[in-house]
């Protein structure tokens, strides 16, 4: 191990990209590198970057701005500083990154990051590099685990890599291109690194993928195992508590994923369920490969199975060709299956994808009254979901301190945030709270209680029994 250095990680993006930081930082402590919040006193700084956005290539390069100018400050204060840029743009610029931003030392795509010790050394040897190769070896096995301290000083939440890359080739994605075909651990590699968290105090595991449903890893028989099954092996894990998983596609919700969100208590009644659009026309030009009446009938075996079930979503208003008709079945379906929230965005040409060279691209002006229009809707739909747990008693894990002296923060099946005046000592743990007040983002609640029993203990078993359902799903024909 060299000397003490301090390393600095931004994330851009999606889950995976915070696991992918966090792992990055675990596997450069036994370099003797320690995270600093701050990239003014780093040695080392990753900007672990996202390409799922028209601009974010732009952000990424007006960040770079910045970091070089530290790099500079550094230098003339005789210390040396190392920019690494990591991630999806890493992936899909590669030299013209070194090009543009003659500052950043290490470019490293998505699937090499486990080479960061080796390609620290070769770039101060030998100048920057760019590694963006997809890698026959698995990063996973050249990891390096973080310690117990370390998993506990990061909360009673953690996210796990069970699946990376995507086959579907949606029409306006850059998945397939920056993370590469699907790819699934092993069943014993996944219950390894959840035994550990577990361990080290750990509750709740939200299993990540860019298209987690589609898991087929290999189970200690040998054979592929499906996502429902790995959550099987996972739930049986002691100090598991709570199960979830995300982001997954329609045409993978098999039926054995349907019933386990029926069988096991620990899997959480929300899922996040991308559509993408309410236009059968749509789907079919952005390749989705289902249809809206597909998508609603999912929708039902899934609330058959699980009638507290929480669904949020991904829109894309704008896409070309899409007409006021299209979008309207778009309004039409957030409606129809009233959502607990859902992210929403304009469409954005990402180069090298399909959907960049199409004819009829929607104006501006259009997306932009059209995604204000969808997401006061979808925003109707959040609020009527809050108000419904109104008086419910929810069980909440209680993750960290609120932000005044007393209260603490949890939450809910439903990923809600809840906050309730109650001791620190209850972080960690899984307690019944009864909703008192319904704030946009948030809940406020109190620890439930017991007729002479005052407030009811902590438990580990969730009681979906005193849940709010959510409504009815009304099937509409593929061209309303």
């Amino acid at each position: 191990m060299t000397g003490s250095r301090k390393l600095f990680v931004k994330s851009f993006g999606c889950q995976m990209n915070v696991y992918d930081s966090r792992r990055m930082a675990d596997t450069l402590v036994p370099e003797g590198y320690t995270e600093t919040a701050t990239a003014e006193d780093a040695d080392l700084i990753i900007l672990n970057t996202c390409h799922i956005r028209e601009k974010a290539a732009e952000k990424v390069y007006s960040e770079l701005g910045r970091m070089r100018r530290l790099k500079q400050a550094a230098a003339e204060a005789d210390r040396d500083v190392l920019i690494a840029v990591a991630g999806c743009v890493a992936q899909a610029e590669g030299d013209e990154i070194i090009r543009r931003a003659p500052a950043v030392d290490i470019v490293v795509g998505s699937q090499n990051y486990h080479r960061l010790p080796e390609l620290i050394v070769r770039a101060g040897r030998d100048g920057p590099l760019v590694d963006t190769e997809f890698p026959v070896d698995d990063k996973f096995d050249r990891l390096a685990a973080p310690s117990a301290a370390t998993i506990r000083a990061r909360g009673v939440t953690a996210f796990v890599t069970v699946q990376e890359g995507c086959d579907k080739f949606c029409s306006f994605c850059v998945v397939p291109y920056t993370r590469g075909a699907e790819t699934s651990r092993p069943v014993e590699k996944v219950t390894a690194e959840v035994e550990r968290l577990a361990a080290a105090g750990v509750r709740e595991i939200t299993l990540i993928g860019q298209n987690v449903n589609a898991y087929h890893g290999a189970g200690p028989d040998g054979r592929p195992w499906s996502l429902a099954r790995l959550l099987e092996r996972l739930a049986e894990l002691r100090g598991v508590e709570r199960l979830r998983y995300t982001t997954s596609h329609p045409l993978d919700m098999a039926d054995d994923l349907i019933a386990a969100h029926r069988d096991l208590p620990a899997l959480m009644p929300q899922l996040h369920l991308p559509v993408q659009s309410g236009s059968d026309r749509i789907l079919a030009a952005m390749n989705r490969r289902h249809t809206r009446t597909d998508y609603l009938d999912v929708v039902a075996r899934l609330r058959a199975a699980r009638p507290d079930l929480a669904l949020t979503s991904d829109f894309i208003v704008g896409f070309p060709g899409e007409t006021d008709a299209d979008f309207a079945d778009t309004l039409s379906l957030v409606s129809d299956v009233q959502y607990a929230g859902a992210f929403s965005f304009k469409y954005s040409s990402r180069p090298g994808t399909p959907g960049a060279d199409m004819d009829e691209q929607v104006a501006e002006a259009v997306k932009s009254e059209r995604l204000q229009r969808l997401q006061q809707a979808i925003d109707r739909s959040h609020a009527a979901f809050n108000r419904g747990c109104l008086g419910r008693t929810l069980s909440v894990l209680f993750e960290r301190p609120g932000r005044h002296a007393g209260q603490i923060v949890g939450r809910s099946p439903y990923l809600q945030p809840v906050q309730v005046d109650a001791s620190e000592s209850l972080i960690g743990a899984i307690a019944d709270v009864t909703v008192t007040e319904v704030a946009s983002n948030s809940l406020f609640g109190a620890l439930a209680t017991r007729a002479g029993w005052g407030p009811t203990p902590p438990r580990t078993v969730f009681d979906g029994s005193s849940l709010p359902l959510q409504g009815r799903v009304r099937v509409r024909d593929a061209g309303a």
